[in-house]
């Protein structure tokens, strides 16, 4: 979520509905650097409609499931890239105007158990909404954990060997951790390195390689907390530096490199083990404020939310070598 965020299209609705998935070309003047290729923008998304997409899990067949922040919803977007809303979550009776930071109501990180099960976010600035919601297949979305009303829940990771679930807290600058059947949650780290210096501290989360890892939008870093054997923090480690307006990311599958979506400068940036990085897609391959990144085999799939362009949120997908 980007530094310069401000709300899009507010006077639109926002009951969403289906967007058309559409085809468009490769930009004339491509951006794209190794380790990436052939970019192209896969799905349009009704900006109108509040279809701004914040963070992506990855499912079976190439489907991935995503949550609009904009429209406090749940949605699926096929292997053909049509999108199928799943679910929209209840307005605040305020209307979400004391939602942590930015003042509306938004849905935020979201990961897909093994039995198909979804947990998501969801921030509204109230006591009877925020926190880790969860939808069953066919089911209807339902609050599992309580988050305090002055917390702004952003990034998601699961641990399935221990159904724990980990949410980054951009607001508070904590790390909560919650067993997926619920409960109370409880602060798993709220160290100095997670904090905000006045907008959006830690934000994209992942589970890898026995640690958490998280962003922290405000300072531009990649950071590495372990997960002790007995389950408690270990210290922070910065891994990388120097990535303004970084939000969530994805890891590549060559180790601890990883792909980060940096939201204000519309950049994807390839961040290597020893922290040095380079920019790999820009917003000439067709990015409008990246939120969020998947990898899945070869192809690697950018969500944008045009937070600040305004103009088209979307889906690009591109090539990544191996």
């Amino acid at each position: 979520m980007t530094k310069k965020f401000s709300r899009v299209a507010a006077s639109a609705a926002v009951l969403a509905g289906a967007a058309a998935a559409a085809l468009s070309p490769l930009p004339a003047a491509s951006a794209a650097s190794a380790p990436l290729s052939d970019p192209r923008i896969a799905v349009h998304f009704d900006l109108a409609q509040g279809q701004t997409p914040e963070n992506v899990a990855a499912a079976p067949g190439g489907a991935a499931y995503v949550t609009f922040a904009e429209g406090r919803q749940v949605a699926e977007i096929t292997a053909r890239g049509t999108t199928r809303v799943l679910a929209t979550l209840p307005a605040p009776a305020d209307g979400g105007v004391h939602t942590p930071v930015l003042g509306f109501p938004l849905t935020l990180g979201i990961v897909r158990a093994d039995d198909g099960t979804l947990y998501f976010l969801y921030a509204t600035g109230t006591a009877d909404l925020t926190g880790v919601w969860r939808l069953r297949p066919g089911g209807v979305p339902r609050r599992i954990a309580a988050l305090p009303a002055d917390a702004l829940p952003n990034g998601l990771a699961l641990d399935r060997r221990t159904h724990t679930l980990y949410a980054a807290d951009s607001a508070l600058g904590t790390i909560w951790r919650v067993p997926t059947t619920g409960g109370t949650p409880t602060a798993w780290s709220t160290a100095p390195e997670l904090a905000s210096t006045g907008f959006l501290g830690a934000n994209g989360l992942k589970l890898h390689g026995g640690a958490l890892w998280a962003t922290n939008l405000d300072k531009g870093t990649v950071l590495r907390v372990p997960v002790l054997p007995d389950g408690r923090a270990g210290a922070v480690r910065t891994v990388a530096t120097g990535l303004a307006g970084i939000d969530d990311f994805a890891f590549t599958g060559h180790g601890d490199q990883l792909l980060a979506a940096l939201n204000a400068p519309n950049e994807v940036a390839l961040v290597r083990p020893d922290g040095t990085h380079s920019i790999v897609l820009t917003g000439a391959d067709g990015l409008q404020n990246p939120t969020s990144v998947a990898v899945r085999g070869d192809t690697v799939s950018v969500f944008s939310a045009a937070y600040n362009t305004a103009e088209d949120p979307n889906l690009i997908v591109a090539r990544l070598s191996r």
